[in-house]
């Protein structure tokens, strides 16, 4: 029995994703980190849309992972952490959004066909 290559090439897309940004808010984190050469916690909660809390454990866990820098710094008196990607942060972003669309590209390659069929099995 062969494998069949649309489901194994679907199926490698997944193996590529990284765990950690699975998660929208660390997606979004790295995305928008890859994006700049650094942003401000005040500034990734607000287009986020997070709470501090909920930021601030997704921010700690990504840079345990070495995916981040953080800065702290004063500006007028006030302390101001700044973010940046590291470059490990760089590679496994790249490597997620490869993935991502390998995914997309074996799903529009098969016109859906595997979500019709379901569909059609399922309301015979």
């Amino acid at each position: 029995m062969t494998a069949d290559p649309v489901r194994t090439s679907q199926w490698e897309g997944l193996d590529g994703l990284d765990r950690l940004l699975e998660h929208r808010s660390r997606l979004g984190i790295a995305v928008l980190l890859g994006r700049s050469t650094r942003m401000t916690f005040r500034h990734l909660k607000d287009l986020l849309e997070e709470t501090d809390g909920n930021l601030g454990a997704h921010l700690k866990k990504m840079e345990g992972a070495d995916y981040l820098n953080a800065n702290k710094t004063f500006i007028d008196g006030k302390p101001v952490t700044w973010y940046s990607l590291t470059r490990v942060g760089q590679v496994a972003l790249r490597k997620h959004l490869d993935a991502l669309e390998r995914i997309i590209a074996n799903a529009a390659a098969n016109d859906f066909d595997i979500f019709s069929k379901q569909q059609k099995g399922a309301h015979d």
